[in-house]
C-alpha cells in the first residue's frame, strides 16, 4: 500500500538512497545494510515484487494511476533517483576520501557495520537454537567469499548479464557485498568503472552534439557491457525480490537470522587495517586497466598498532560510524510512532 509521504519524507528518503547507492559501489559494504537500518528494507523489497504481469497488464491497459499506487512509484522513484545521483556524484566524493584517508572510511563503515549488527539483533530471539545455526551459517558464508581468490576480466556479454544479476545482492541481501562479488568475478573496473566512464565520457560528447564517439570501437563495446551489466542488474534486482519477498512472508525469523550472519561476516571485508593486493601477470608485474590504474585484487589484512596516533583516530571513526547508524534507526523508529 502506498504511504503518503510529507516533502520532509522525501527528502530523507532521497538521501536514503544517495547512501545506499555510495555503500553499493564500495567493496565490502552492502547498499542493503542501509535500506535495512534505515527502516525502509521490507518496502523496498515488497515494492520490487509489484513489477510483475499485474503491472503489465496495467500499462498495456493504459492506467498510468492505478499503475502508479500499484508500483509504490513515489517510493521507489524517489529512492532510485538518489541512487543514481549518488553513483555520479557521493560515490566519487567517497572515491577521493578512500584514496587519501582510506584508513579513516574504512573504519567508519566497519563502525557502521557493528552498529548494524547491534541494531537488526537486540530485539531478535538470539537463543533460539534454528536461528544460532543460521546466523553461524551467515557468519561463514561472509568469511568464505571474503578469502576467496577473483577471477580474471571477462567482457563476454552473457557473462556480464550474470554479473549484473550478481552485483544486485549487495541491494537486496544486507551484508553481501555486490561490489566485493564483482572483484571476485574479475569485472570489478570493468564494469563499475571503465564503462561507467564511457557512459559519462559519451553523455558530455552528446551534449556538446559530437558523435565521434560511434567510430570509437573501445567505447562502443564498453557501452554494450554496460547495457548488458544494467539489464542483468535490473532482471536480478525483480527476481531476487520476489524470492526474498516469499523468505520473508513465510521464513521471516530464518531470513533475519542469515541476515545478522552476512553483516556480521563482512566485517572481515571492512576491516580497517589492511593493505590492497593488486593483481600481476605470471611475471610479478602489474596488470593496469584501460585507463593504466592499478586493478584491486584483494586485501591483506593485519593488527592495528596502538601505539599509532592514526589508529586512535581510526577507532574514533569506528564510534563515529556506530553513531551513525544508531542514529538513523533511531530517526526511523521516532518516524514510525508517529
Amino acid at each position: 500500500m502506498q504511504q503518503t509521504r510529507s516533502l520532509t519524507d522525501k527528502s530523507f528518503l532521497f538521501l536514503k538512497g544517495l547512501a545506499m547507492g555510495a555503500a553499493n559501489k564500495v567493496p565490502g559494504v552492502s547498499g542493503g545494510v542501509v535500506a535495512f537500518v534505515a527502516g525502509f528494507y521490507e518496502e523496498f523489497i515488497y515494492s520490487l515484487q509489484k513489477f510483475n504481469l499485474k503491472a503489465l497488464k496495467l500499462l498495456i491497459a493504459g492506467r498510468g494511476k492505478s499503475l502508479y499506487t500499484y508500483l509504490n512509484f513515489n517510493f521507489i522513484s524517489i529512492l532510485i533517483l538518489g541512487m543514481t545521483v549518488s553513483y555520479f556524484s557521493v560515490s566519487k566524493i567517497l572515491d577521493f576520501l578512500i584514496e587519501y584517508y582510506e584508513l579513516y572510511v574504512w573504519s567508519a563503515f566497519f563502525g557502521m557495520i557493528i552498529g548494524s549488527v547491534y541494531y537488526i539483533a537486540k530485539d531478535f530471539e538470539l537463543k533460539s537454537t534454528r536461528n544460532l545455526i543460521f546466523i553461524v551459517v551467515g557468519i561463514t558464508a561472509g568469511i568464505l567469499i571474503s578469502l576467496l581468490e577473483p577471477a580474471s576480466e571477462n567482457d563476454n556479454l552473457w557473462f556480464v548479464f550474470f554479473c549484473g544479476i550478481i552485483s544486485v545482492s549487495g541491494m537486496t541481501l544486507p551484508g553481501l557485498s555486490g561490489s566485493f562479488i564483482l572483484i571476485l568475478l574479475g569485472n570489478y573496473v570493468l564494469l563499475l568503472v571503465d564503462s561507467v566512464n564511457a557512459l559519462f565520457d559519451t553523455l558530455i560528447d552528446i551534449s556538446r552534439w559530437d558523435f565521434a564517439f560511434r567510430k570509437n570501437e573501445n567505447r562502443i563495446k564498453l557501452l554494450k557491457v554496460l547495457t548488458s551489466f544494467t539489464a542483468g542488474s535490473v532482471f536480478g534486482l525483480i527476481s531476487f525480490s520476489h524470492l526474498l519477498g516469499y523468505v520473508l512472508k513465510h521464513y521471516k525469523s530464518t531470513t533475519f537470522a542469515l541476515i545478522i550472519g552476512f553483516i556480521t561476516g563482512s566485517l572481515g571485508v571492512v576491516w580497517p587495517w589492511k593493505k590492497p593486493v593488486y593483481q600481476k601477470d605470471e611475471v610479478g608485474k602489474l596488470i593496469l586497466d584501460s585507463n593504466n590504474n592499478k586493478i584491486l585484487s584483494n586485501y591483506q589484512r593485519f593488527w592495528p598498532d596502538l601505539s599509532e596516533a592514526s589508529t586512535w583516530i581510526a577507532i574514533i571513526f569506528v564510534f563515529v560510524g556506530i553513531f551513525i547508524v544508531l542514529s538513523l534507526a533511531w530517526y526511523g523508529n521516532k518516524k514510525k510512532i508517529k
